[in-house]
């Protein structure tokens, strides 16, 4: 199904970018029409998207660049390491590319956040796009600007904040997605609600069918509102100093998870939707949410194919931990809201507002006990 394409600004001043959302934008070249001119580009992919949309994106590049280059890396959250990281350094080098070089991330987060981190980093920065071919990052990590790698000890500790030059959404690449890659996705949809915007979570409890079915129409409003919220938040707090914290709602939860059962274990949207089952929770037990919106965002949870408990984490997760709930508090105090050590949480302050703040140890083990397999 073809629909007209819609553009969306994230406005960051000099740093300001368009977010084009629609279908048959990737392999139509006026798609990048606008961006600086260079001799060569550097197609950034993995194993899984290659041989679906690379040549289709390097045809409609040959126009405008002298050379586009390609490097595939290896598939999966667990590759999201300085080794990897290199093979996009080693490409570059290798192909003498100079400042003006753009690079385009074509796959989903892991492949997005890598490629913006070498683009900042490579001769201290140089232009990318960001392609995203997942839900998860169409609606999510492809916008704002945060880039970077996982630490053993930790999701993402270490990058750069970096903003693309342009993000392309086309829902036709969503059209390849297995189940689970759908439903990772469509955590990151559903945050928006609670945090910022109870109408969109009310649409999207109406809604939840088509978004799993990936009818265009519901795509098509889901990725735009969630990209206009995210603009907007991003906007205001490009650097997460206070405001962007409400993103990470049921982050600090998730990325535990992650961490603790290894990275690729879990995908990054299931473990949101877990952790924001958590966060509803401590929120309840803090009397700042009722019992019964917190049913009902774990029953849309749920609905969208997402795991609702807690996992038991293995007895390495966190050296010294005397428990499940310890090994989590050991692995979140890793977090990068945390302060001094004392770990701070997305919590609801009733439905659609959010709030970041501590908790006491024993309330948050309570929560993590009660809402684990």
């Amino acid at each position: 199904m073809t629909i007209p394409s819609q553009t969306l600004h994230i406005d960051l001043g000099t740093r300001s970018y368009p977010i084009v959302i629609g279908t048959g934008l990737l392999g139509d070249p006026q798609t990048y029409n606008g961006l600086p001119a260079a001799s060569a580009a550097l197609i950034v992919t993995n194993t899984t998207v290659a041989p679906l949309y690379a040549q289709t994106l390097q045809t409609a590049l040959q126009g405008r660049f002298k050379a586009v280059h390609t490097v595939v890396l290896p598939d999966g959250e667990e590759y999201k390491t300085w080794q990897t990281l290199n093979l996009i350094f080693d490409a570059l080098l290798e192909r003498e590319c100079d400042r003006k070089t753009v690079l385009f991330a074509l796959g989903g987060g892991v492949v997005g956040d890598m490629t913006g981190f070498a683009a900042a980093s490579y001769m201290r920065g140089v232009p990318f796009v960001q392609v995203p071919t997942t839900l998860l990052s169409q609606v999510d990590s492809s916008v704002g600007g945060k880039t970077g790698i996982n630490h053993p000890l930790g999701k993402n500790m270490v990058g750069a904040f970096y903003q693309p030059l342009l993000v392309v959404c086309d829902l036709d690449t969503l059209r390849t997605l297995p189940p689970r890659e759908v439903s990772a996705g469509l955590a990151e949809i559903i945050k928006y609600g609670p945090i910022a915007d109870l109408a969109f979570f009310d649409w999207i409890q109406t809604h939840i069918d088509a978004l799993r079915a990936c009818e265009t129409p519901a795509l098509m409003h889901a990725v735009r509102r969630s990209c206009e919220i995210k603009a907007w938040v991003v906007a205001q707090d490009e650097r997460e100093q206070g405001l962007r914290a409400i993103l990470n709602f049921g982050h600090t939860f998730g990325h535990a998870i992650e961490a603790g059962m290894g990275y690729g274990q879990w995908l990054h949207g299931e473990a949101v939707g877990c952790g924001m089952v958590m966060a509803a929770n401590l929120s309840h037990q803090l009397g700042l949410l009722d019992a019964a919106f917190v049913q009902r965002l774990t029953d849309l949870i749920a609905k969208a194919g997402l795991p609702v408990r807690g996992p038991q984490l293995p007895s390495s997760a966190a050296s010294g931990s005397g428990g499940n709930a310890e090994a989590y508090l050991a692995l979140m105090r890793h977090d990068k809201k945390s302060q001094a050590g004392e770990i701070r949480f997305v919590l609801l302050d009733g439905p659609g507002r959010a709030t970041v703040r501590a908790a006491p140890d024993e309330l948050v083990c309570a929560v993590i006990d009660a809402c684990s397999a």
